[in-house]
């Protein structure tokens, strides 16, 4: 076997249907678009969302709530994460550049500290915003918060 006796499974092809090539291929005429209507005019573009007259589904469904446009987005990180920097990279200074390199966030993201886990170590911690659990925990052990 090589590259020249290779072909498709049989059935696998099928020829194209070749429309509006004539009556003898029984299919020129209206070439299968039907008499008149919007439908066989050239150029027609049926509307995104378009049930043939019945209510469409984007208007039967009700609508409630809205999205806010100042809605800020914070990333969480927990006091927990920063205890393991602190322990494995060796951090006592923990702002948006050691969460950066860590990983933790992109330079985009607002941060946010949450107080979930456990912080033995003293960290200065720089963020956007902070949960008032964070910010006791962090004290707790003689740090300090910092908000941007």
């Amino acid at each position: 076997m090589d590259l020249s006796n290779l072909k498709p499974a049989e059935g696998a092809v099928k020829n194209k249907k070749r429309i509006g090539r004539g009556q003898g291929s029984g299919r020129g005429g209206t070439a299968t678009k039907g008499h008149k209507g919007a439908q066989s005019r050239s150029g027609y573009k049926r509307k995104i969302g378009f049930e043939g007259g019945q209510m469409p589904l984007y208007r039967r469904v009700p609508k409630f709530g809205f999205k806010n446009i100042n809605r800020k987005e914070y990333k969480p990180v927990n006091i927990g994460t920063l205890q393991q920097l602190a322990d494995n990279k060796k951090v006592s200074e923990i702002n948006m550049e050691v969460l950066i390199e860590n990983g933790l966030v992109t330079k985009r993201d607002l941060v946010k500290i949450l107080g979930d886990g456990e912080l033995k170590a003293k960290l200065n911690v720089t963020a956007h915003a902070f949960t008032k659990s964070a910010i006791a925990a962090i004290e707790a052990q003689g740090g300090n918060a910092t908000k941007i």
